[in-house]
């Protein structure tokens, strides 16, 4: 009868720090700085690379005025899409996704006084 009471002691104590590993992930749901190899993975919604052979973390979302790329369906950027609200004005052309060259700056697009 003490082993019961024992596991159930264990479970008990051990169920917050299964909870919050499950709230940050392993997998999806990762940081800023994390390693990644799709852009699902991270809480911020990017996972970025420096240069073909750099290894991709995750990263923000670029912010109003910040180079951006336009989002993809590759999954791993060479500049983060922009924040919520505002748009990438970016090169769309094929060319410029193929030579992975279609990077552009964030703007809101509300704001009149930019266009």
């Amino acid at each position: 009868k003490v082993l019961p009471v024992c596991q159930l002691l264990a479970l008990l104590l051990l169920a917050p720090a299964l909870l919050a590993q499950e709230e940050r992930g392993l997998i999806f749901n990762l940081e800023a700085g994390e390693l990644c190899l799709q852009s699902a993975q991270c809480k911020s919604g990017c996972c970025h690379r420096d240069s073909g052979l750099s290894l991709a973390r995750c990263a923000p979302k670029a912010a109003e005025s910040q180079e951006c790329s336009p989002k993809s369906i590759y999954g791993v950027y060479y500049k983060c899409p922009c924040e919520s609200g505002l748009s990438c004005d970016a090169d769309k052309t094929i060319v410029g996704s193929i030579t992975n060259r279609d990077f552009g700056v964030c703007r809101d697009p509300h704001d009149s006084s930019r266009r």
